[in-house]
């Protein structure tokens, strides 16, 4: 996730680190190329004048940008949705926390109460590399005894067996009477909500934007960059090359930016900084437990937090 200060009107004009026209400067260099090259040959191809006005590029314009908004709105409605959940898990968790260190028992603070604030921080960090694809053997064994953590290595949606395991730790500390009906049914709770921000985040992961869709903007947007030198070049001359990489440049980046966001819970750089939050998570709730609390992350890599 990018996060940098506002600059002024001006250096906001030439802002480079944190925008997409990093990755699409090579196709706007190849557009303005070709461009020079319709322009300096006057629209013809192969000796063939091409027979294009700006009139159909106009109405096809419109049409196009309606749609980037619509798939950017679309991408933009996913990527607030991921952060809606891990918000809302942030809140859960703490939930839990202050039940279980101050309603599972006379003793506060125990070594058993610290293991389920243990448990919290784990889920938290399986459910991100769940997403990410990554591997979470390293902060299982951190956070968790070594039998444990080895136990949960091969299952294959640790997030849900974490639960399962906070759970049955509720389920002991009825049975040893230290929490009440009252209370377990606050415990249950909580833990539905997790599972549904389990269930949230996995919606968002394993259904993306219609593949069809997206191909069909994509293929639209640079077949309507590409031809517009031609239906411009009559009545604007050698201005051609700026309009059409000026335009290209808004419908290349709205598209690069709708992908982008479209899988939140990434790596790239405007995707949602989930390494970062879950050290935020894993730190509130250790400092509620009492315990040493984790290094800093290190500083954002040019104004990008993962």
């Amino acid at each position: 996730m990018i996060v940098r200060e506002k600059e002024g009107w001006f250096r906001m004009l030439f802002v480079w680190r944190g925008s997409v026209l990093v990755n699409i400067f090579p196709r706007l260099l190849a557009l303005l190329l070709i461009s020079v090259a319709v322009v300096y040959f006057h629209g013809t191809f192969f000796s063939y004048k091409i027979p294009l006005n700006p009139a159909p590029f106009t109405l096809l314009g419109v049409a196009l940008a309606i749609f980037l908004g619509f798939y950017n709105t679309t991408s933009y409605e996913r990527y607030w949705e991921g952060r809606k959940l891990w918000g809302a898990m942030l809140n859960d968790t703490r939930s839990l926390a202050r039940q279980a260190l101050t309603m599972s028992g006379p003793q506060q603070n125990s070594d058993d109460q610290r293991y389920f604030v243990r448990l919290l921080i784990a889920f938290t960090h399986s459910l991100k590399h769940q997403l990410r694809n990554t591997d979470v053997q390293p902060d299982l064994e951190r956070l968790l005894p070594l039998e444990q953590a080895q136990e949960l290595e091969p299952a294959r949606y640790k997030p849900i067996m974490i639960l399962m395991m906070m759970g049955n730790w509720v389920k002991k500390r009825v049975e040893a009477g230290n929490i009440d009906t009252i209370t377990q049914s606050a415990f249950d709770r909580n833990l539905n909500k997790l599972s549904d921000i389990v269930g949230g985040c996995e919606r968002i992961a394993s259904n993306p934007v219609p593949f069809t869709y997206s191909v069909l903007l994509h293929r639209t947007v640079y077949l309507y960059c590409f031809l517009l030198p031609f239906g411009l070049v009559d009545s604007i001359g050698w201005m051609t090359p700026v309009m059409v990489v000026f335009t290209g440049y808004t419908f290349m980046a709205l598209d690069a930016i709708a992908n982008e966001i479209e899988e939140p819970f990434g790596n790239q750089p405007n995707d949602l900084a989930l390494n970062a939050m879950s050290h935020m998570i894993e730190t509130t709730l250790l400092e509620m437990a009492q315990e040493p609390l984790p290094d800093s992350l290190p500083p954002a890599d040019n104004y990008v937090v993962d």
